[in-house]
């Protein structure tokens, strides 16, 4: 379990506490709030202290950092391991979406885009899908696809992915699978053509990355780079994610077509309300159909039977 500690101001941890309002838990003595997410345990105290506790901390934290934090956190972290000249070069990038989503697909995508591209790409408006509404990103993700750069995405879908979960695959291991084969494929797509490295939006630490690969006997792919928000940095990655999250508002609205009720997105106790009524309406056997079964929102969703 990782962990990071920030020192804010009380009105920067007053906006925390609205911001997180939907994963509110019981407050600890001496807190101000906790709250948790699918990546973290969130506790901020009365003294400034703010403390991110689980698999990825940094997914959580990195928001709340000031400016200078953030260079500095990315000086100590990647320096001097990351070659920043990557990305100008052609390279390919790599993004998920989904993996915080009750209800859906972890869908995975990987870009590939020459120099030239990638100036058509931010023509186009592409940045960070987090930063864009859904309908924005099917959108801009119509343009990508006519653009003649090459691709690859995949989609776990909710039936396997609580199968793996059952053999004792974690989140971590099922993303670096799907990360690991949307790139080897887009590479075969290439076939041979130039690319100046690989950059995966970082989800754990390289070495972990590594350990799940070895596990299932595969090899991390030469000139690869982690970075965390790598879709910051590297627009191949932005439209990568951009992409992923496309494939995940489809096949979202596909399964909620299927279950007759909308099935939102996110992990919130609305997501435990329309858990129970899917329950209702199509018995809990069929649940593994559309959800991620190990979340707390199963359990949630039968105190409203």
């Amino acid at each position: 379990m990782g962990q990071e500690v920030l020192t804010l101001a009380a009105p920067k941890i007053k906006e925390m506490k609205k911001h997180y309002h939907a994963y509110l838990e019981k407050t600890p003595q001496g807190a101000v709030f906790r709250a948790k997410t699918p990546y973290a345990v969130i506790t901020a105290y009365h003294s400034g202290k703010v403390l991110f506790q689980g698999s990825q901390p940094e997914k959580e934290s990195t928001q709340w950092k000031s400016k200078s934090a953030i260079t500095q956190a990315k000086k100590t972290k990647h320096s001097p391991n990351i070659d920043t000249a990557i990305f100008q070069k052609n390279h390919i990038g790599s993004d998920e979406s989904g993996t915080g989503d009750y209800f859906g697909p972890i869908t995975v995508a990987a870009v590939f885009a020459t120099k030239e591209q990638q100036f058509q790409l931010k023509q186009l408006g592409v940045v960070d899908s987090k930063n864009l509404k859904d309908d924005v990103i099917q959108d801009i993700a119509q343009e990508i696809l006519k653009l003649p750069i090459s691709y690859t995405i995949l989609k776990l879908g909710n039936e396997k992915y609580n199968h793996l979960q059952n053999k004792g695959w974690s989140q971590g291991k099922m993303k670096a699978m799907l990360h690991h084969h949307a790139i080897d494929r887009l590479i075969k797509k290439l076939n041979g053509s130039a690319y100046g490295g690989i950059v995966i939006d970082q989800f754990c630490e390289p070495a972990v990355y590594k350990r799940y690969l070895q596990s299932e006997a595969l090899k991390l792919h030469e000139n690869t780079t982690f970075i965390t928000k790598a879709e910051s940095h590297s627009i191949n990655v932005a439209a990568a994610s951009i992409l992923a999250r496309a494939r995940f508002v489809t096949a979202m609205d596909k399964l909620s077509e299927e279950a007759g009720i909308i099935l939102p997105k996110g992990a919130s106790s609305k997501v435990d309300k329309v858990a129970a009524n899917y329950i209702r309406t199509h018995g809990e056997q069929q649940l593994g159909h559309v959800a991620k079964l190990h979340f707390a929102n199963t359990n949630k969703a039968k105190k409203y039977l």
